[in-house]
């Protein structure tokens, strides 16, 4: 990294789920989620992002599952908060409350939908970073968001002081290794895809920000550190061991089979917001199924 810039983190990152309840946050059980990442060696929380249902959350509850998670973490790793919205002006007021409530990063992704020309990328992203003084992680997802980063919008970023890492869930390997060889210094790069994080880590990654972390957390750190540590074999085997797990996790779309694991587990309910719903019979028993094989479920 440049030296005026900041590592948010360095290993595995959960993309936290939000636990509802008779359609209301459940808070109790969401502190219990946050502990038991924390005790079980996460090395940072990502709160109100994709996985979090951040899309769904009204604006009072965005806000306040931010300040929740804050105060529960207390300190113990940092909490990235999801703030990236297709409305910039919204996002800036997302961020800066996140700044005021005392997270420690955000997680920015490319505003979908009204789906940005490169210059109106990078004024909004821009702008955003302008209103803050957090360390900002661009979030790069263009199945989801209909948006590309290319090159030239990166190597813009690169020169903003507060963006400072990138969690690349493109799968586009040209384009990554391109970052990583040519803004490599400027920002951390981040897998965002649990099937590619040995593979992100071998172009210069630093970590990834998991769903598969939900489960085995302790393995997710593991992968990353192991490979930060030079034990390159031990990495891939721990890539390759989950191989099928993360793929009955994406089986549908995030975070439907992931809650629905946990709900498995006895760890939160399975409730989701429309326009997400309950799984397919044949997917959740694939899921179900997959689970059992690792001994997760008997």
């Amino acid at each position: 990294m440049s030296k005026f810039k900041q590592t948010v983190f360095k290993g595995a990152a959960t993309a936290l789920i939000t636990p509802f309840r008779n359609g209301q946050v459940d808070y109790p059980t969401f502190g219990a989620l946050i502990d038991e990442q924390i005790a079980r060696g996460i090395d940072g929380l990502v709160i109100a992002g994709t996985t979090g249902e951040g899309s769904t959350l009204s604006h009072e509850e965005h806000c306040e599952v931010l300040k929740y998670a804050v105060e529960r973490t207390a300190g113990r790793v940092p909490v990235i908060a999801g703030t990236g919205s297709n409305d910039t002006s919204y996002a800036i007021l997302l961020s800066k409350y996140a700044q005021d409530v005392g997270c420690d990063a955000l997680l920015l992704v490319t505003p979908y939908y009204n789906k940005a020309t490169p210059k109106g990328l990078i004024q909004s992203f821009k702008a955003i970073a302008d209103s803050t003084r957090l360390p900002c992680i661009l979030y790069h997802i263009p199945s989801r968001t209909g948006v590309t980063i290319t090159m030239p919008v990166y190597r813009e970023l690169a020169k903003h002081e507060h963006i400072v890492g990138v969690k690349e869930a493109s799968g586009n390997f040209s384009l990554i290794a391109e970052l990583a060889a040519e803004c490599g210094d400027a920002f951390d790069l981040y897998s965002g895809n649990d099937d590619q994080i040995v593979p992100i880590l071998s172009l210069g990654g630093v970590g990834v920000i998991s769903v598969l972390s939900h489960l085995y957390p302790e393995d997710t750190h593991e992968m990353c550190d192991a490979f930060l540590r030079g034990e390159v074999t031990k990495a891939k085997d721990l890539q390759l061991k989950y191989m099928p797990l993360i793929h009955a996790l994406f089986c549908e779309v995030n975070p439907i089979p992931v809650k629905t694991a946990m709900a498995a587990l006895g760890k939160c309910s399975d409730e989701l917001r429309l326009p997400l719903c309950e799984m397919e019979d044949s997917t959740k028993h694939l899921l179900i199924e997959t689970m059992k094989a690792y001994g997760l479920l008997k």
